[in-house]
């Protein structure tokens, strides 16, 4: 049994080294053993830069294969690697070394211009492995100790949209347990393609994508962006048959189908479709199962529990948005958010988590750890939501982005809902606003659908008809596309400062 993430690959290197295991956008394919080859060269080049057991290597990244190899041959030596998106800003890169206290830094430059400019700012040289470079040795940096030195296998921060980002840490056993619950929640195998375009650097294309993968021994069509147009060309050539993102990569999908005219695309293969890492609208899931004829699955999932928590099953097509049902050796628990104390079920609060998954704790940041940890080995997860009867959890906010207006809680999720169902939009967030008497007044922000304008009172009229007067926005802003960072979550803070610059 796999005791560390590079044992998934020696399985396959022993089993079926010659099978495909990665597809690349120039129309090479890479076997197992190509990949066992470039996490060789990375063991080397790591052993040559002197990483030792405990310390953290930092990858500014986009995906490509060099990317995994060096992912796994981190696991190898015993670092742990700290895969941050290439496209942060400067500044945001600059910080993320130093919460790592890495190591050394590598830069995917062939796979992407953002990662090639912060390797240029770092006088970066070429490194062993095709493709990529990497700075200087950086020797301040303190490896860890003790037992979190071989039992934590990576550092994912987190996205920072409702503060400073943490360096969450995952263990070996965290991200294989997650792997074969991924995998079994929908029967991968070696017959299936994930179009794999999901950041490794965040949880959900390292453990849902990447790990689990390797876990079946799956394949993957590895690109480092999202392009609408290459993924169409993917699902209809490449033999696609499970395709998972973000709820704004299928906004974007469904923006593209509009333009081109496409109400159902040609894709042969597909059998399993999943959307996570932020809320699901109910609009969004009926558009997207009404264009590819099949469930649109769902999950609720964290980078503090190396993954989801709850899934759907795969076969059923629930009518409505639940994050489906808690997965093998994960609790949930929805609490009361002044006390703490257990819930019933169908009453909205704090959703508590344990479980084989649960990180271990924040890198070198004890404060941030015991804020969230409860008594008991609990998560408070700041996420608010409810349990119904028959153990299907829905997520309907964060604690932090709740609206006071009128003594009433308002939650931004239900009027996005309603906002949602207006023909003209496309997606949409909300935002509390605090006004001169202390109270909230909601903002609406609109990302409209190709060809569609603006017309307030109408969409005000269209939601009198779905909320209740004090959930109604007191005002509707219309963006060309909602600000998101680089895992497609959309970016309350930056909109929180914009609708304070309104006018009332």
């Amino acid at each position: 049994m796999a005791e560390r993430i590079h044992h998934l690959l020696d399985r396959w290197l022993a089993e079926a080294p010659a099978r495909p295991f990665i597809h690349l956008p120039d129309g090479r394919s890479l076997s197992f053993a190509d990949l066992g080859a470039l996490t060789d060269t990375a063991e080397a080049e790591l052993g040559a830069l002197d990483v030792r057991p405990g310390d953290r290597v930092l990858v500014v990244a986009e995906n490509c294969p060099e990317h995994a190899a060096l992912i796994l041959a981190c696991s190898r030596v015993g670092a742990w690697s700290c895969g941050v998106n290439a496209r942060m800003a400067p500044a945001e890169i600059d910080a993320f070394v130093g919460k790592a206290d890495a190591r050394v830094v590598f830069f995917t430059a062939a796979a992407s211009r953002s990662a090639a400019a912060h390797a240029q700012r770092f006088a970066a040289v070429d490194s062993a492995l095709p493709g990529m470079q990497h700075g200087a040795v950086l020797q301040d940096a303190q490896p860890e100790a003790g037992a979190l030195r071989d039992t934590v296998a990576s550092l994912i921060f987190t996205s920072g949209t409702t503060g400073q980002p943490k360096g969450v840490m995952l263990t070996h056993d965290a991200l294989i347990h997650f792997a074969r619950v991924s995998g079994a929640s929908r029967a991968l195998g070696p017959q299936d393609r994930s179009y794999a375009f999901v950041p490794m650097t965040h949880i959900f294309g390292l453990g849902t994508v990447l790990i689990s993968s390797l876990l079946a021994g799956a394949q993957l069509v590895m690109r480092p962006q999202f392009d609408p147009d290459d993924l169409l060309d993917a699902l209809v050539h490449h033999g696609v048959s499970q395709l998972q993102g973000p709820p704004a990569l299928f906004s974007r999908l469904l923006a593209h189908l509009q333009e081109r005219g496409i109400q159902r695309p040609e894709a042969p293969a597909l059998r399993y479709l999943y959307t996570g890492a932020g809320p699901l609208d109910l609009a969004l899931k009926q558009r997207v199962e009404a264009a590819f004829g099949q469930a649109l699955h769902h999950g609720y999932g964290l980078s503090e529990y190396a993954g989801s928590v709850h899934l759907t099953r795969l076969g059923e097509q629930r009518p409505d948005t639940s994050a489906g049902y808690a997965v093998a050796e994960a609790e949930v628990r929805v609490t009361d958010p002044a006390t703490g104390e257990p819930l019933p079920l169908g009453e909205r609060g704090e959703l508590w988590i344990r479980g084989r998954g649960l990180m271990p704790g924040y890198f070198r940041d004890p404060a941030a750890t015991a804020a969230v940890m409860r008594e008991g080995g609990w998560y408070a997860s700041g996420d608010l939501g409810e349990m119904h009867a028959d153990g299907a959890l829905f997520v309907v906010g964060r604690l932090k982005e709740m609206i006071i207006r009128s003594g009433f809680n308002v939650y931004p999720a239900e009027v996005e809902t309603a906002l949602n169902t207006h023909p003209s939009v496309q997606r949409s967030a909300v935002v509390g606003r605090t006004v001169e008497d202390g109270n909230e007044e909601i903002v609406a922000f609109v990302e409209l659908r190709p060809g569609a304008a603006l017309d307030a009172d109408a969409m005000q009229s269209h939601l009198r008809e779905l909320l209740a007067p004090y959930k109604r926005p007191s005002h509707i802003v219309a963006l060309s596309e909602l600000p998101t960072n680089t895992n497609g979550k959309v970016l309350k803070r930056t909109l929180k400062d914009q609708a304070l610059g309104l006018t009332t």
